[in-house]
């Protein structure tokens, strides 16, 4: 599966952005997605998941409240809302499709596919 992710850009601290990862070559709905971050110098870190069907999600403590994940099936997209942005939050954002499991995993090494990544910048 292909996973193009967009909407990332430059905004300013307590602003918003929502990103989008389209999904294509596969059965979009087989997969649990996750949203991943990397900032420069630092290691890739997970920010949110949810499992196939959307109903299962799951946060990082640094985003729970502001940021959320969903997902339509039907348009094959992921979509991560993220709100009240903090500097902290810049790096660049990776979609993942992991396997279909009821409670979607945090762990990187669990999903199989990666998009190419959007650069989101919060400046203060």
């Amino acid at each position: 599966v292909q996973l193009q992710a967009s909407g990332g850009g430059l905004v300013q601290a307590g602003g918003s952005l929502r990103l989008s990862c389209a999904a294509s070559g596969g059965t979009f709905s087989r997969y649990n997605m996750g949203w991943f971050r990397q900032a420069p110098g630092k290691e890739r870190e997970f920010v949110a998941a949810v499992n196939w069907p959307g109903g299962t999600t799951a946060e990082a403590d640094s985003v729970k409240g502001r940021f959320t994940i969903s997902r339509d099936n039907a348009k094959n997209t992921v979509y991560l809302q993220m709100n009240s942005l903090k500097p902290e939050d810049t790096a660049v954002y990776y979609c993942a499709a992991g396997p279909r499991r009821l409670y979607p995993s945090v762990v990187a090494g669990s999903y199989d596919y990666w998009g190419q990544g959007t650069q989101v910048t919060v400046s203060s």
